[in-house]
């Protein structure tokens, strides 16, 4: 571009030159190089630019030195310039200019492309923006909608205008607590955890289908009404069930306490994509802040998230990051700063609910709680909720059929279940028309328990009888007691000394280690060689004990056996037993008696350590603490009870506990 506008120069000076020579051909050339001056600034800006360079006269003057030094002036914008060239200078000093002349002249062509150019672009953005303006006002006007999308929407409202009734648990669920049934000391104790100025965390420990989702809800329902409690009007219950909330440790989601969208591979909104900007997702922390977060089998949530759980607790916030994330950029908007600098609230009261025995669970988590136990329910309780569902339904009942429900399931939801399943047959019963009252029959129910094939809750039923060999332990799973049968028998030894000990191998090994330690404890007590007898020890059922407390009862069993002493079968027993005969304290005893009251056990045997354990309340059954193994033979063994016994021996041996002196038979 310089060199064509060089020769643009030189030609014009050629072409004015072709005919002169010397001095005048020079003047002529500086004529020419003003004339480009004024052709690239104008006259006007010429002129002015002259003064303020102080070249004005110089640019008027006659000599052509002064001329050519005002010309050096303009071009060059030196205003220090005053040394007058000499003639013989001139043009070298004219080449000088004409090169700094080309250089504006080129550097104006190159503006002019440039400007026309960004003209051209600008007007091409004008109109698209134009364009996007009509569609918006467009959009505005008519919708994003089109034909087919409105049909599928029109699919949609169709659909929502089909109901069907409420869901059956939903209508039969209390609406008050006092609608709750068996769990008045639970509901008194999460009360005062919750509805105070200083709400606490709360974890509910108990078996399924008593209550706990329920009186945590409405709990919160009364806590409102209180103008004590920090819970306002619109505070929420949000729940949420900790076996279904997956998430990524690298935070790309997290229902939980929430995550962030990154602009690229997650697919933020389209005005934050294309400008870069992560977008924070809210977790259900900051859903729930101001009220409660209940997370039902909170001991199945993921142990790296229960400890992120455990920071947002102490934090009452929730902290994001995102190494999308700019401070500085300008198109970031105002509340995903806030998110960023500041993080999200999350303000709330925890109640984890759980089936799991407390060991199982997070201590970090359990230091930070606390701890609510439900009870399970009776078969007097199960009647009452079923009584009162009945009622919600406006069915009656006929006799017996409240007391057999009741039998099939120690859950207040599941008796609840089965209640509605006789309602929908008792309906089917009375034909196609909607009769003004239902009675549920006892029929109705054979004919669930049939079809569904439900087995009754408790297999094993104590009586009033006595049996040699056999007594009645108790275990637990969950929070749910059960009674075990178990049973010994022992015969003399082929040959002496030559006597075998067996033992069903499915029941556990912990099972194993007390019969091998109530084999000791036998020989201990009794005197008698074990290995002169061949002993079987059976637990009924092949059921799994996971802990030494079938000790006492085994040890009893054995006894039993080896000294022909008949054992009453009303009464369950429950200890560890040492090799010193002592019986030390196990777990589980509010629930082992539960499952005992279950069973129609009369009277239940437990651990002396145990004894602060024992509910205070306790009917229809008695619970005696023992120490030892005599303590227990002595209470439970069926002589002088007016209970038959068979085949005893004459001089039996003495045993001597807190309770007297007793003989092991008669």
């Amino acid at each position: 571009m310089k060199s064509k506008i060089r020769k643009l120069l030189t030609r014009r000076e050629h072409k004015l030159g072709m005919k002169l020579s010397g001095e005048e051909q020079l003047k002529r050339q500086v004529t020419a190089v003003y004339g480009l001056l004024a052709n690239l600034m104008g006259s006007d800006k010429l002129v002015m630019k002259a003064g303020k360079l102080d070249a004005l006269h110089l640019m008027r003057s006659d000599r052509l030195e002064e001329r050519v030094l005002a010309l050096k002036k303009i071009v060059l914008e030196d205003p220090t310039l005053t040394t007058v060239p000499k003639p013989e200078d001139i043009p070298e000093e004219l080449r000088e200019i004409e090169d700094v002349l080309a250089d504006l002249l080129a550097r104006r062509t190159v503006q002019e492309a440039l400007e026309k150019k960004m003209a051209e672009r600008m007007e091409e953005r004008h109109e698209e923006y134009l364009r996007e303006l009509r569609m918006e006002i467009l959009r505005e006007e008519t919708g994003p909608d089109n034909p087919f999308t409105l049909k599928k929407y029109a699919e949609l409202e169709k659909l929502e205008q089909k109901k069907l009734s409420a869901s059956i648990s939903e209508h039969l669920r209390p609406k008050e607590l006092t609608a709750v049934v068996g769990q008045e000391k639970a509901i008194k104790a999460l009360f005062a955890k919750i509805a105070s100025p200083y709400p606490q965390h709360v974890i509910l420990y108990g078996p399924p289908g008593v209550g706990k989702t329920t009186v945590a809800r409405l709990i919160l329902e009364a806590a409102k009404e209180l103008p004590y409690t920090p819970f306002e009007s619109d505070a929420r219950f949000v729940e949420v069930d900790g076996t279904t909330l997956r998430w990524d440790p690298r935070d790309v989601t997290n229902p939980l306490l929430g995550s962030v969208h990154d602009p690229i591979y997650q697919g933020a909104k389209r005005e934050l994509a294309e400008g870069a900007v992560p977008e924070p997702k809210l977790g259900l922390v900051t859903e729930a802040h101001g009220g409660i977060l209940f997370i039902d089998e909170i001991g199945e949530l993921d142990l790296m998230l229960q400890n992120k759980l455990l920071k947002v607790l102490e934090d009452k916030r929730v902290k994001f990051d995102s190494s999308y994330y700019d401070p500085s950029d300008p198109n970031v908007p105002k509340y995903i700063r806030k998110l960023f600098e500041e993080g999200a609230p999350a303000d709330f009261i925890l109640i984890g609910a759980t089936t799991r025995d407390p060991l199982e669970i997070n201590p970090a988590l359990r230091s930070r709680c606390a701890e609510v136990f439900f009870e399970p329910l009776s078969h007097t309780e199960i009647q009452a909720i079923v009584c009162s569902a009945a009622e919600r339904l406006g069915a009656k009942l006929e006799p017996g059929v409240a007391e057999l429900i009741s039998k099939y399931t120690v859950e207040g939801r599941k008796a609840t279940s089965i209640l509605a399943d006789c309602y929908g047959v008792a309906l089917q019963r009375c034909g196609d028309s909607m009769p003004e009252s239902v009675t549920i029959t006892r029929a109705d129910l054979e004919d669930v328990i049939r079809t569904s094939r439900l087995v009754p809750y408790v297999t094993v039923q104590a009586d009033g009888s006595a049996e040699v060999g056999k007594i009645l332990g108790l275990g637990v799973s969950g929070f749910l007691g059960s009674v075990i049968e178990i049973e010994a028998v022992a015969f003399a030894a082929k040959a002496e000394r030559t006597g075998t000990l067996r033992f069903n191998e499915t029941a556990g090994s912990m099972a194993k280690d007390s019969v091998f330690n109530a084999a000791s404890v036998v020989r201990l007590l009794t005197g008698k060689e074990i290995s002169d007898y061949d002993l079987h020890v059976n637990v009924v059922g092949g059921g799994k004990i996971d802990g030494p407390s079938a000790g006492l009862a085994v040890t009893l069993a054995l006894i039993s056996a080896i000294e022909n002493i008949p054992l009453r079968q009303d009464v369950a027993v429950t200890g560890e037993v040492s090799l010193q005969g002592k019986v030390k304290p196990v777990g589980g005893i509010q629930e082992k008696i539960y499952g005992a009251k279950q069973a129609q056990v009369k009277r239940v045997l437990v651990p002396l350590e145990n004894e602060r354990e024992i509910p205070k309340e306790l009917k229809g059954i008695e619970v005696i603490p023992v120490s030892c193994v005599q303590d227990a033979l002595a209470l439970v063994s069926a002589v002088g009870k007016g209970m038959p016994a068979a085949s005893l021996e004459t001089n039996p041996p003495l045993w001597s506990s807190k309770h007297g002196t007793h003989r092991l038979t008669s």
